[in-house]
């Protein structure tokens, strides 16, 4: 519709001059509050902002504080903006450094030619366009005494003060400290000897040495013995005051211009020895350690009786050049198995393994599934009437290349790879399957202990596999037994007794087996859940003529039945040792003189 001149002109004329007035000043006051608030909101956010971005520098100038790298800004005036507290440190800054001209008496070394670090970084200013210029491995001098490598980075930046300024960030990374933590790194943390990262770096060069001047060296490898159990009775702080005044020692010998040591792991140490004339000149070396090992170290007054087991390969009696270590590890494995302080010195004719160890731990995982592996049972008897009551499963090996393999030889390579948790799990099922069927066909009810190590215990899933198979086959607990060793079950007296107390709760039977051949105390043994104690086979060889063995064996019996634990005798090879395990009250006998260990098929005819 159209709206004329003359119209407008009626409308407006109808408006009153108050209501004119009272419109406009409406507007005013919208248009003034919509002015505040906004200046309001954008102030809030304003201050938001700015508390944002010094919370911000804040924590980058916290971050810049605690780093090892040193950072400083500068000026186009050459006047400090900012500097880290590493930087402050440095170069040795007064407190009010801050706007006022850089001024340092450090110098850095750059091509050879010393300059003041203020020169340096004026002659070297950046663009913000150019990329960060490194000067990497430059040395500093802070005095006349103290230098130091560092890696210098030039860098510039646009900063609003309040005008935009093109200013210099200098970060100087400080290389001593990552020099010392490498240093750090081959040295062993409680002894300070070179460890074994050292002796890979430095064996070549003895390696060569010896190879181009055709002497002969020896690497000397010792353990202290039964560190583990010492610790366990001494405490932590006596067990390494040992370890620290044997390393001490050690580096004394170190004097000599041919020996050098390290401190390889816990207990283990290293010697090289260079210019020997013979093998019995190693093997005297060592022997004069232990000597003096055996009365060096007192506690409250005592001396302790310390022995040390050593392993020795010499270059080029014991092979090639490139595996004397290696050489040396077995040599000390066979050192250690033959019992405290002995010596090994590996000569490749003794060392000739008749099976492949290496071929033998990648066979176990087939062996598994093709079924080379065979449970075997040993009769144990009632001594009162001879009656088999029981028996142990005993597990055998025959592999495809080397037929029967003794389980002497492939148990320990297993605890080595962790292979004998599997292999313990196949012989309890094994085991059971077996008392089920002999359930089922009306065999005689016997007890089978079953051997396991603490590598299965320490899964920490033993008891509750234990308890699963069991109902699984619908078994009664008391049909099996589990037999730990002696030695084995002292290494961690808390942690055995724990488990088998679990196991004793199932109702499964318990034997410490080997006995007699360790360290348990009769504290110990009051606490260990054990039904039955087996006196080891080598406490029972000579006890015919051996007077100090027949004491030994019936103490150990009379003491056994005072803690009302039963005794099986192991090792009884005739009738003579028969009669006489009767005569001292044995209650079980097991040994060739009854049965050698046996296939299933030819066991269950005891048993019917």
């Amino acid at each position: 519709m159209d709206i004329t001149l003359e119209k407008l002109q009626e409308i407006l004329v109808q408006i009153t001059q108050e209501e004119y007035v009272t419109v406009a000043t409406l507007v005013i006051v919208l248009i003034s509050i919509f002015f505040v608030l906004s200046t309001y909101f954008l102030s809030r956010q304003k201050k938001k902002l700015r508390v944002t971005l010094d919370n911000n520098l804040k924590v980058f100038q916290k971050a810049f504080d605690i780093s090892d790298d040193a950072v400083l800004i500068l000026s186009p005036k050459n006047n400090v903006m900012y500097a880290s507290n590493g930087m402050v440190r440095l170069l040795d800054l007064k407190s009010d450094f801050l706007s006022k001209s850089l001024k340092s008496t450090v110098q850095i070394k750059v091509k050879k030619e010393w300059v003041g670090l203020d020169q340096f970084i004026q002659e070297h200013r950046t663009s913000s366009k150019d990329k960060v210029l490194a000067y990497p491995h430059v040395t500093l001098k802070i005095s006349e005494e103290d230098e130091i490598p560092v890696n210098v980075y030039l860098d510039s930046i646009v900063m609003e003060m309040p005008k935009e300024m093109l200013c210099d960030v200098i970060s100087i990374q400080d290389l001593s400290k990552a020099k010392e933590r490498s240093a750090a790194d081959f040295k062993h943390p409680l002894t300070h000897l070179p460890n074994q990262l050292q002796v890979y770096n430095d064996l070549p060069a003895f390696l060569s040495k010896a190879h181009l001047e055709k002497n002969k060296l020896a690497l000397m490898l010792m353990s202290l013995d039964n560190l583990s159990r010492l610790r366990s009775i001494i405490g932590d702080e006596q067990t390494n005051d040992i370890l620290k005044k044997f390393a001490t020692y050690l580096e004394t010998l170190a004097k000599n211009v041919n020996v050098s040591v390290y401190h390889t792991f816990d207990n283990h140490f290293l010697l090289t020895v260079t210019n020997l004339n013979s093998i019995d000149e190693a093997k005297v070396f060592v022997e004069d350690i232990q000597k003096k090992l055996s009365t060096f170290y007192k506690m409250d007054g005592v001396h302790l009786h310390l022995t040390v087991s050593a392993g020795i390969a010499i270059y080029p009696d014991s092979g090639h050049i490139r595996l004397l270590l290696d050489h040396g590890y077995k040599a000390l494995a066979e050192a250690e198995k033959e019992g405290d302080n002995n010596i090994t010195i590996f000569l490749p004719e003794k060392f000739t393994a008749a099976y492949d160890e290496l071929r033998l731990h990648s066979d176990m995982p087939s062996a598994l599934s093709n079924g080379e592996f065979e449970v075997y049972y040993q009769p144990i008897v009632r001594a009162q009437d001879e009656e088999v009551v029981a028996a142990e499963a005993l597990i055998r090996w025959k592999h495809p290349q080397y037929g029967m393999i003794p389980p002497d030889v492939f148990i320990s390579l297993m605890e080595k790879t962790g292979f004998i948790v599997k292999l313990g799990q196949f012989i309890l099922d094994e085991v059971l399957k077996q008392q089920k069927r002999w359930e089922l066909f009306n065999f005689k009810n016997i007890e089978v202990s079953i051997n396991v190590s603490m590598i299965e215990i320490n899964t920490g899933e033993f008891v509750q596999h234990v308890e699963r198979k069991l109902a699984e086959h619908q078994l009664d607990p008391e049909c099996i037994k589990f037999e730990i060793t002696e030695g084995i079950a002292m290494l961690n007296e808390a942690q055995t007794v724990k488990y088998f107390l679990a196991l004793k709760k199932l109702g499964v039977g318990i034997s410490l087996d080997d006995f007699g051949t360790g360290y348990t105390s009769f504290g110990y043994l009051k606490k260990f859940p054990a039904d039955i104690l087996k006196i080891d086979k080598s406490l029972v060889d000579y006890i015919l003529t051996n007077e100090e063995d027949q004491r030994i064996v019936k103490a150990i019996i009379e003491l056994a039945h005072t803690l009302g634990m039963k005794i099986v005798v192991e090792g009884i090879e005739n009738k003579e040792m028969v009669d006489m395990m009767i005569s001292y009250g044995c209650d079980y006998m097991q040994g060739y003189h009854f049965s050698k260990p046996l296939p299933v098929f030819e066991f269950q005819k005891l048993i019917r």
